[in-house]
């Protein structure tokens, strides 16, 4: 993505988040400046990594770089509304169209409830609403989103990565990976999008064990393979100061 003439970098920082940081990546969109400050200062005392956006365009924005999560979304905003944004992005390509989302409203009416869930939104919480029951309800939709057998087939973009059989694949055709990469893209795959160490990497074959360099090497490698800008990645993200995680796309059983 570029601002200004300049490219933002795709690293992930998470130095305002907690020191228990969950891994999770939430984008909170909210238009009332307020609430959005609040949301995020609570979700990263909670331990998650957190963006804002005042509308579905910043929003949108900001998706085009990273693959979030989970999305807190306002329905009520100017322009495009909270249910038509929902409802786009369940018409795009993923990882955008599996995107969990939970609505926050001020609407009561069960007609606008049904509205948003016909959108394709994952939960609804009405305002005001205790903070308490905003982490629950985030916590049990990332546990759904998350469930998924780890040693199961993973997509990502235009590739599937099929962890038991060490095969990548894309657009159905084989991509060839050497022993190394294969073990690191297991290793990140099965980690279910969660954070994994360079020192974990690095000691991820008892029979041998490489240096942390040795990983970032391996990661840069990997990355020609499987990112269409190996300098902006989309999937495999650096974590600064904790590791490496692989964002595949979320697959829901009723969508």
């Amino acid at each position: 993505m570029r601002e200004n003439g300049r490219r933002r970098d795709m690293t992930v920082f998470p130095q305002r988040a907690a020191p228990h940081a969950k891994a999770a990546h939430i984008l909170v969109v909210d238009d009332d400046q307020r609430i959005r400050t609040l949301l995020s200062r609570y979700l990263m005392k909670e331990g998650y990594f957190v963006s804002a956006a005042a509308d579905a365009r910043e929003a949108s924005a900001r998706m085009r770089d990273i693959a979030f999560d989970l999305i807190v979304l306002d329905v009520m905003m100017p322009g495009e509304s909270g249910t038509a944004f929902a409802a786009r992005l369940r018409e795009s390509a993923e990882p955008l169209r599996s995107a969990p989302i939970l609505m926050l409203t001020a609407l009561t009416e069960t007609a606008d409830r049904v509205e948003g869930l016909e959108a394709g939104v994952d939960d609804y919480l009405a305002k005001p609403f205790d903070p308490r029951e905003l982490s629950l309800r985030i916590a049990s939709i990332l546990r759904r989103a998350r469930r998924a057998d780890p040693t199961g087939p993973k997509r990502f973009g235009d590739f599937v990565f099929d962890p038991s059989r060490g095969e990548l694949l894309h657009d159905g055709a084989p991509v060839r990976l050497t022993t190394r990469e294969r073990d690191l893209l297991r290793a990140l795959a099965e980690s279910g999008g969660a954070i994994v160490s360079r020192q974990t990497l690095a000691q991820r074959d008892p029979a041998r064990s490489a240096s942390e360099r040795s990983v970032d090497v391996e990661i840069a490698r990997l990355r020609r393979k499987i990112e269409t800008d190996p300098n902006a990645p989309r999937y495999l993200q650096t974590v600064r100061g904790h590791g490496y995680r692989l964002l595949v796309d979320l697959l829901h059983a009723n969508r």
